[in-house]
């Protein structure tokens, strides 16, 4: 059933979202129109915002209204230490752990060959280039436990240690469910795996 240009419009961009298909799609947009205007309006401006405002961080790529985030501008971050993860939502759930002090590089995605997805689509040459600043002791690979994650996190380590030796290069413990994915993993098991790193 067509439900009108404008309708099916709202409908077909709701359901390209991560874990929306076309039935969440049609009750959020029903919903929002039928019952909450006020709030589909606000959230009409509050997206048109930020794409106006959110870019990326110039060091570590997460989403910043600022050039540098605040963890990159942080001093009292630990420099030496860098954990390598796949999204700003990753780095997020890091943090909420409180497990972690060091700094962050965001791939913004992961390899995936089938995809069109190589090294530079996640520009590993960026951060090769952190790596490689004398700063760094320790880069912590913490991409998900998929296929794709692993063969990152292990192309992630093989570039580092060819950049300088000297660097330690730790994955997550595998308290995070194998095939999860950082995102959807409470943060008490983030924590401990933080904590459980290990060499690569």
């Amino acid at each position: 059933m067509k439900l009108g240009p404008a309708l099916d419009s709202v409908v077909d961009s709701l359901k390209r979202l991560p874990g929306i298909g076309p039935r969440s799609a049609q009750r959020i947009a029903f919903h929002l129109l039928q019952f909450d205007r006020p709030l589909a309006t606000a959230l009409g401006h509050a997206l048109l915002d930020a794409v106006d405002r959110v870019g990326h961080c110039a060091r570590c790529n997460t989403l910043s209204e600022r050039p540098l985030c605040e963890t990159c501008a942080d001093p009292k971050r630990d420099p030496g230490l860098l954990c390598v993860v796949e999204s700003p939502a990753d780095q997020l759930v890091i943090e909420q752990s409180l497990a972690y002090s060091g700094l962050y590089f965001v791939l913004l995605g992961r390899l995936s060959p089938l995809d069109g997805v190589g090294p530079r689509e996640i520009q590993l040459d960026r951060l090769l280039e952190r790596v490689g600043d004398g700063v760094v002791r320790e880069l912590i690979a913490a991409t998900s436990f998929t296929p794709e994650g692993d063969a990152t996190a292990h192309y992630v380590a093989e570039l580092a240690r060819a950049r300088d030796p000297r660097i330690k290069v730790t994955r997550l413990a595998r308290g995070v469910p194998a095939g999860g994915e950082l995102e959807y993993t409470d943060v008490n098991t983030i924590a401990q795996a933080m904590l459980d790193r290990r060499v690569e």
